[in-house]
């Protein structure tokens, strides 16, 4: 897997001052944590879902949940979980066997998880699945708490040694108790407490943030981002506070739902896909963007960055790649995160940007310089006169 895979490389090296590494499903946690990048939702019951997944995949994609909660109705968690096995077999067919290294690798698919409801699925799917189970990375784990989450992550261990592979968590943090201020502080420690337990198989906490505003009746507009929902901005501050610190003793969070789109449409129209940046069109895509619901989108994206969240949730194709596009690490973020991290200036102090439009302190500013350059390793550098435009087309045209 490697983001912008997709588009050829002659695209890419006119993009990429520095292009992204390629990774694999085997790769080490906190890469895979960072590379997550827009990992796009999928109820399980979709008849033609292992298609579904090679065409994302061939899309850009590199990270998918295959959903049996809240994207499908309780009467259809049977026929979801029959329709999973059934489905990874077929996608198993499409992969490859080293007969060097005795082991399978799946050609061409994304990092594939499993949105359970009850700890008891994880070990059942994992039986269910058999061999297959080589294609799966992990599992969502809804609604956690450190009570909730004492279950799932021991069925996740048990499932580990059964399989005999590597199989992550991604726990949601929606519970109400994490949303109520008088049990939020509480909450908070005890999942910081059951992570901690189990630091190996946590690569990435994720935000419930509709089920947030559900315990208040409340839904943001498209002209609104999460943090315009003063609740839900508190809680998200409170998360990445406890849970997301740069000390070593945090984890990757990664930003909330968009929810809006428009279905049956193009996300451009086709004037616009064909390389607007080379025609002076930016501002006409700008426009395109409003009208298709998708400047609060971008907004959220930033704010995610800006807060302390890395990578989204996603429930429609078309929020992919603006999301991977605002990943890519610009020429004047890596020129001030290389001079930060420089061997000779392991004593502190300060250095002008070799931008000369700011002061980069040394010690302040080593966590991000060192966050900036992991993101940099997996989504790219861009050159330094390349733009999001340039990137949203270029991921769009594939």
């Amino acid at each position: 897997m490697r983001h912008f895979g997709h588009i050829p490389s002659v695209t890419r090296a006119g993009l990429f001052h520095r292009e992204p590494v390629v990774f694999t499903a085997d790769s080490p946690a906190r890469t895979l944590a960072t590379a997550l990048g827009a990992t796009l939702y999928s109820p399980a019951t979709r008849p033609r879902l292992a298609d579904d997944v090679r065409k994302q995949a061939a899309r850009g994609v590199v990270s998918m949940v295959l959903c049996l909660e809240d994207s499908i109705s309780d009467a259809d968690v049977e026929a979801g979980e029959d329709n999973l096995v059934h489905q990874f077999a077929d996608l198993a067919a499409g992969t490859v066997t080293d007969a060097d290294t005795a082991t399978d690798t799946a050609t061409d698919l994304p990092l594939l998880f499993i949105r359970v409801r009850e700890p008891r699925q994880i070990t059942e799917l994992v039986d269910r699945l058999g061999e297959t189970v080589r294609l799966l990375s992990g599992f969502v784990l809804p609604k956690f708490t450190e009570t909730r989450g004492h279950a799932f992550l021991e069925a996740l261990t048990q499932a580990e040694r059964t399989s005999g592979r590597r199989l992550f968590a991604m726990p949601v943090l929606e519970s109400p108790e994490l949303l109520h201020l008088e049990t939020r502080a509480e909450t908070l420690a005890g999942i910081a407490a059951i992570t901690e337990k189990h630091r190996d198989r946590v690569l990435a906490l994720r935000l419930g943030v509709t089920d947030f505003c559900s315990a208040y009746g409340l839904r943001r507009s498209p002209d609104m981002t999460a943090y315009d929902v003063k609740i839900v901005a508190n809680v998200i501050a409170d998360v990445v506070n406890v849970l997301g610190r740069s000390d070593g003793t945090g984890f990757t969070v990664t930003g909330p739902v968009w929810e809006y789109f428009r279905p049956g449409e193009r996300m451009f129209k086709p004037q616009l896909r064909r390389s607007p940046f080379l025609e002076g069109r930016a501002e006409d895509l700008r426009t395109a963007l409003i009208e298709h619901d998708l400047d609060g989108l971008l907004r959220e994206i930033e704010l995610d960055r800006a807060n302390g969240l890395l990578g989204k949730t996603c429930i429609h194709p078309t929020h992919v790649v603006p999301v991977h596009a605002l990943s890519v690490v610009s020429h004047e973020e890596w020129s001030d995160a290389q001079d930060i991290l420089r061997p000779d200036q392991g004593g502190g102090g300060v250095l002008r940007s070799a931008y000369t439009n700011k002061m980069n302190e040394v010690k302040p500013h080593r966590a991000w310089a060192e966050r900036t350059l992991l993101r940099a390793e997996l989504f790219g550098v861009a050159k330094e006169d390349v733009g999001f435009v340039d990137l949203l087309t270029a991921g769009l045209a594939g």
